[in-house]
């Protein structure tokens, strides 16, 4: 069986549409979504009602990610605090909560926070940012016992994660691997792709691999720009060329 993972949408509905076809490309059987689908992208609530409709479908799983959470619960505490060190992102925060329909704000907060799935005897776990927070980074140059203490007390095989917007994987001493799929709609990276996973399951064995796909990354940059939050421009640019994680 062939599982596609795909994380950090935010909003990208060009990305997201390009990462599909492949997906169908690749003959892949399921998708798993590690979360983070709207915020601070072009077209937020096109991208929730698109995934909220996939979620019938019992061989689509999606899972809460933090901005999920963040506009799921939004007030204006949150907002002035997330001001204060980044306010590109909480004006993005602001906008998102007042163009999201209830019915999408709805599906965020009662997005589960994890899932486990064991499929021919392997036993994936998934999570946004780490298995002990949401918004934990898994990063491409932790050190081994670093990765190792962040999934401390699960016994998953397989452990996906994103939030980082950067792919990577880690093969642990407790036999466990863990596989960072990078982000679909705001992959941090001067190359604006987007990327995914896929998961290949044969018996009790496995393989991992990222893809990187090409989509027309200049109208999404252009939606975005055109949203008129103080900083969309900053972040279109970002999706253009991501020298920083965030914005500045």
């Amino acid at each position: 069986m062939k599982i596609a993972v795909i994380s950090d949408i935010h909003g990208n509905m060009q990305a997201l549409e390009s990462v599909l076809k492949d997906i169908e490309k690749e003959k892949c059987d399921r998708i798993f979504c590690l979360g983070d689908l709207a915020m601070a992208g072009p077209e937020p609530e096109k991208t929730v009602e698109t995934i909220k409709d996939f979620v019938q479908n019992s061989d689509f799983v999606c899972i809460q990610g933090n901005t999920d959470q963040m506009i799921a619960n939004c007030d204006n505490q949150m907002i002035h605090m997330l001001e204060e060190n980044n306010p590109v992102m909480a004006h993005a925060l602001e906008c998102d909560v007042t163009v999201l329909s209830e019915e999408a704000k709805n599906f965020l907060r009662n997005l589960p926070a994890q899932k486990e799935i064991e499929i021919e005897g392997v036993k994936i776990l998934l999570v946004h940012g780490s298995p002990r927070k949401n918004n934990e980074n898994i990063f491409d140059n932790l050190k081994i016992e670093e990765v190792e203490e962040m999934i401390s007390g699960t016994d998953a095989n397989v452990i996906f994660c994103g939030h980082t917007h950067v792919p990577c994987g880690y093969q642990t001493n407790t036999k466990q691997t863990v596989v960072n799929a990078g982000s679909v709609g705001r992959p941090f990276a001067k190359e604006p792709k987007a990327c995914y996973a896929i998961i290949d399951i044969q018996g009790n064995e496995f393989s991992v691999k990222h893809n990187l796909v090409e989509y027309d990354v200049k109208t999404a940059s252009e939606i975005l720009k055109n949203r008129g939050f103080e900083g969309a421009d900053k972040l279109a640019a970002m999706l253009l060329c991501a020298t920083s994680r965030y914005p500045q």
